[in-house]
């Protein structure tokens, strides 16, 4: 029987460390004076004390190491717990929300999709805005240890490929964790300082450039007000823009930049593929706004960088109500969204790196078919693609389409017409936050769904922003029997 005293060691360790967050927006609230200080401090209490007490309960079974098996536990365990506790100061705070909507809130903000079930932000206490905001920036830096240590070593829709960057932890993952992670902290506080500062210098009050630096550098995309970006448009636009894109890119090459590797940024395949999408896709959008619209050339490149950048990066801000700009970018919308950032970043979805491994082996298939007696091994970044990696992302895609299916028509039969249930879907498994028409689309919020279906998406949301296969293992009875 598999020992779960490491596991709930290290929960127990997580829980408590995110109550101790809650004294920040308790701060908040005090220096606003609105009297829902209170709220902060006993649901930070409740979660202290409950981290410590599971803790304490298991560190007598907390080893050298965790194993495979503890590992995929721990990973799911995590993501599952954290939004329970995430999701008091919602129940008890001013939003009074139901626990389902309250768990579906918490579990958007860690897993950094931004999907909402609350309207009236630009009305609530400063102590629930400050809190979402955190919500997303703690789960932006633990999804990046999560890729970037327990991923690659269990073989996860192949992110063992980059298990090469010299971060290999099998036997050691708690130890080499923290090690990384205290590397990642320090790059990761400094581009959220750096985004709080320009956003401030752009016209921004100090409390709304706090929070939204640290929903664009987390690529959260929550937002202080019900109009989202777009009660900021102009040159922030800009600056949101650029620290997106920061963020969407490998923190591994921020770690080598900083340690001599200077030109580890560009070398890298998956960026230079990254910004290259981007830009062709600005450009295509951009031509088109000015075409249909009369938008002026400017105003077009910023409102298509924005939220293009804001979608394909997972953030889920948006600006203006796309929406409105006919199919063409509705379609593009809904597709960017399943394309995503970098592996090793804060963004999600299904990342770029698959889907240049899946054009290599294409075109490996094809140089076989024309010269079969040929010899067409598949590269990235001029290293062969071994067989595991390409079949765990192969996989991977299988899942993620199978998934998508059955979450579309899960949502379908709970009511939802088939804009809202495939975007829906879609949105929760890419973690990116808005899905598109009236309802779940830039100009509105999950608040009117059914409960079956907000479980369907916070269950939706999880397996997305843990590659799938990693809590999918947890359902089979081989796992459990091993």
């Amino acid at each position: 029987m598999m020992d779960l005293r490491p596991v709930g060691y290290v929960i127990g360790l997580l829980v408590a460390i995110l109550g101790a967050t809650m004294l920040l927006p308790m701060l908040a609230d005090i220096i606003e004076g609105r009297g829902e200080w209170n709220v902060f401090f006993e649901s930070g209490v409740i979660t202290i004390l409950t981290g410590v007490v599971l803790a304490m309960s298991c560190s007598n079974g907390v080893g050298e190491g965790l194993t495979i098996r503890q590992t995929f536990l721990l990973t799911t365990g995590v993501w599952v717990a954290l939004p329970l506790f995430g999701a008091i100061p919602f129940v008890f705070g001013e939003t009074e929300l139901r626990f389902v909507d309250a768990y579906f809130e918490a579990m958007s903000g860690l897993t950094t999709t931004g999907s909402t079930v609350i309207s009236g932000l630009d009305d609530l206490p400063r102590g629930l805005l400050l809190w979402r905001g955190l919500l997303q920036w703690l789960g932006g830096i633990g999804i990046i240890v999560v890729a970037m240590v327990f991923l690659p070593e269990l073989k996860v829709g192949g992110m063992q490929i980059f298990r090469s960057e010299g971060f290999e932890t099998m036997g050691k993952i708690l130890p080499r964790a923290q090690e990384i992670a205290g590397q990642i902290s320090l790059i990761y506080v400094f581009l959220t300082v750096a985004c709080a500062l320009v956003y401030a210098g752009l016209g921004m009050n100090f409390f709304d450039a706090v929070v939204h630096a640290f929903t664009t550098v987390s690529t959260g995309g929550f937002s202080n007000y019900d109009a989202s970006f777009g009660t900021f448009s102009g040159p922030a636009e800009y600056a949101a823009s650029v620290f997106m894109i920061l963020a969407a890119l490998p923190f591994v090459r921020y770690v080598q930049f900083v340690n001599g590797r200077t030109g580890s940024i560009l070398e890298d395949s998956q960026i230079r593929a990254f910004l290259a999408t981007i830009a062709v896709l600005v450009v295509i959008m951009a031509v088109f706004l000015t075409s249909v619209f009369p938008h002026h050339w400017e105003q077009a490149v910023r409102e298509s960088l924005f939220n293009i950048t804001s979608i394909i990066s997972g953030t889920g801000y948006a600006s203006v109500d796309y929406m409105t700009w006919g199919s063409f970018p509705i379609m593009m919308f809904f597709m960017i969204g399943l394309i995503g950032g970098c592996a090793g970043s804060t963004a999600c979805s299904i990342k770029i790196f698959r889907y240049q491994l899946l054009i290599a082996s294409i075109k490996a298939q094809i140089s076989r078919i024309r010269s079969p007696h040929g010899v067409f091994v598949p590269k990235y970044d001029g290293r062969a693609i071994s067989r595991d990696v390409l079949t765990s992302v192969m996989s991977f895609f299988m899942f993620f389409a199978l998934s998508l299916g059955a979450l579309s028509w899960a949502l379908a039969l709970t009511g939802l017409d088939f804009i809202t249930a495939v975007s829906g879907a879609a949105t929760a498994l890419a973690n990116v936050g808005p899905g598109l028409g009236d309802q779940i689309g830039p100009a509105g919020n999950f608040a009117g769904l059914n409960d079956t279906a907000k479980w369907l998406l916070t269950f939706g949301m999880l397996t997305g922003r843990l590659e799938l296969m990693a809590v999918y293992v947890l359902f089979t009875i081989r796992f459990w029997r091993g």
